[in-house]
């Protein structure tokens, strides 16, 4: 596996002043409206850049003995090496050629049960389960074992692993750190996976979610024999096995676990489930008592595209909407810059932290279709930056490249690109914060339009694909140059977009436009009409007239 000199995700956030990264949505087939199984990831952390990873395994696999490196992929620290597997799974992004999904959140946990000493840290699982495993009960069993054999070197992880008929949400932490003569007796994690029904819906964002769990259905839950007996050894349950909790043993919840963390669950919950209210006092982090079911049904089934929205979520419409209060400027912006957590006059408060957020590095929703050959079943729907403000382009899982765009050689966040899809998506939100009402709403128009002709062309591309002319290896050529130039055609529009954006918005003024364009001043040309100033919302207005209206009332 590759090295990765990036970072997705913040070890041991605990308390209110936790960090929140990442956000998983999971659609089972039976919930979706093509039938697909469909999972979304957003890789937040303001230390990742995005880019779209790419392993081609070996045709002839590889040869006994061996071995593996392996980086930690939040730093890129070497972490040891492991015995390669003689045979390997080409993989783009987080999914594979077999249409297996594997995504993350971190919710910390309890900080004791780190394992300075573990070699496999919750990246390098991803990563390579995605390489050995064709299934999602195969990936889990991938990741036990090598956490197990090798130590695990991260806090408590979520997981969405998914394939073209299952979906499971799995939760993991170590054992700390114990050595007698020399040997951690700890090494290894707890953990519960459970397997989400089909026809419903499921989503974790930093907060461990699986509560109490079956102990005889091997077909629905799986989990470590040692996940109860562990936890009584460190104090942390006294109870009965029946009324056992995961989360509440290895994970407990405080205030910003639910305002930080559970709200964007609740908010992807409400969008598609009635009478979600009756969680909102939880969500909001003031009754844990209340807790949200693990999975909902919903109310009707949800297309790709509803998923891709979601994933732009700042609670709109709800209490806790980003773009009303006076944190949004007057333009109705939904971003609060960190610190989330500040204090005034001796009282604490929290900014929101919703799904869509300004430090994302990429983010995707990934589609298994089970109707369809591998090559093309699979979908990377994949973006880079804030979701709100990008769009999604299709990579099919049988690709073999990746587009220069989106390369991981191309640029860091120290090292700006001309040509890097990451940077040019960036330089269109830094401009949309400034006046989101107007460049943000821009931005979002171009995404929807780019996103329904995507979908569109991949269903007639899928149509072609099956009539019948096609090999193998024809289909994954064509999937390869179908993807790629895709990319590089959204790349091309963002910077046409950036350019258009920079000319109507510059300075404050809007510029006008007609059927042919920016409008002239009717004498030149190249001097534009008088432009429009719009208004800035009330909310700010009555807040400047608070604060400094002595100074700036008008006097006649």
């Amino acid at each position: 596996m590759k090295k990765f000199f990036i970072a997705a995700g913040l070890l041991f956030a605990f308390g209110f002043g936790r960090a929140f990264a990442c956000t998983n949505f999971i659609i089972t087939k039976g919930a979706s409206t093509d039938g697909s199984v469909m999972v979304s990831y957003s890789a937040d952390s303001h230390q990742l850049y995005g880019a779209l990873y790419k392993y081609n395994a070996p045709s002839r696999g590889y040869r006994p003995g061996a071995m593996m490196p392996v980086y930690e992929w939040d730093t890129g620290r070497y972490m040891g090496e492991i015995p390669q597997a003689s045979h390997t799974y080409s993989t783009v992004g987080n999914m594979n050629e077999h249409q297996l999904i594997i995504a993350e959140t971190t919710f910390g946990g309890r900080g004791e049960l780190y394992d300075p000493d573990g070699i496999m840290d919750y990246g390098s699982l991803i990563y390579i389960a995605l390489q050995r495993a064709r299934t999602a009960r195969e990936a889990i069993d991938v990741i036990v074992e090598l956490a197990n054999t090798y130590g695990y070197a991260s806090s408590g992880e979520s997981f969405s692993i998914a394939d073209t008929e299952e979906a499971w949400i799995f939760e993991m932490i170590g054992k700390g750190s114990r050595m007698v003569d020399g040997v951690n007796v700890n090494k290894g994690i707890v953990w519960v996976a459970r397997r989400i029904p089909d026809g419903y819906i499921c989503a974790h964002a930093n907060q461990a979610r699986i509560t109490q769990f079956p102990l005889s259905d091997p077909e629905n839950c799986l989990y470590a024999p040692d996940v109860i007996s562990f936890a009584r050894e460190m104090g942390y349950y006294e109870g009965s096995d029946e009324n056992f909790s995961f989360s509440d043993a290895y994970a407990p919840l405080n205030f910003s676990a639910m305002r930080g963390c559970e709200a964007r669950v609740w908010s992807f919950f409400n969008t598609f489930v009635p009478g979600m209210d009756m969680y909102l006092d939880y969500a909001m982090g003031y009754n844990k008592e209340n807790r949200m079911p693990l999975w909902v049904k919903p109310s009707e089934k949800i297309s790709p595209k509803q998923v891709f929205d979601a994933m732009r979520d700042h609670y709109e419409g709800t209490p806790m909407d980003m773009t009303v209060d006076i944190g949004a400027g007057g333009s109705h912006c939904p971003y609060r810059w960190r610190p989330m957590d500040w204090e005034w006059e001796g009282e604490r408060y929290t900014n929101e932290r919703a799904t869509a957020t300004q430090q994302t590095g990429f983010w995707f929703v990934a589609q298994a279709r089970d109707w369809l050959p591998d090559a093309i079943g699979g979908v990377l729907w994949f973006g880079v930056d804030d979701a709100a403000t990008s769009a999604l382009t299709p990579i099919y899982c049988g690709t073999t490249e990746v587009p220069w765009c989106f390369d991981e050689r191309n640029g860091s966040l120290i090292e700006y690109s001309e040509t890097s899809a990451f940077w040019i998506f960036n330089r269109v939100a830094q401009f949309a914060y400034l006046r989101y009402d107007l460049i943000g709403a821009a931005a979002r128009q171009c995404a929807d339009e780019w996103e329904n002709a995507m979908l569109d062309e991949v269903a007639a591309f899928d149509r072609k694909m099956l009539d019948g002319r096609y090999s193998e290896k024809r289909i994954v050529k064509a999937a390869t140059e179908f993807s790629v130039r895709h990319a590089e055609e959204l790349f091309r529009r963002w910077v046409e977009l950036d350019r258009y954006l920079m000319v109507k918005y510059m300075d404050g003024n809007v510029k006008v436009e007609d059927e042919n364009g920016f409008k002239d001043n009717g004498y030149d040309e190249r001097i534009p009409d008088t432009p429009q100033w719009p208004e800035y919302s009330d909310k700010w207005k009555e807040a400047v007239v608070k604060d400094h209206g002595d100074v700036l009332r008008v006097v006649e």
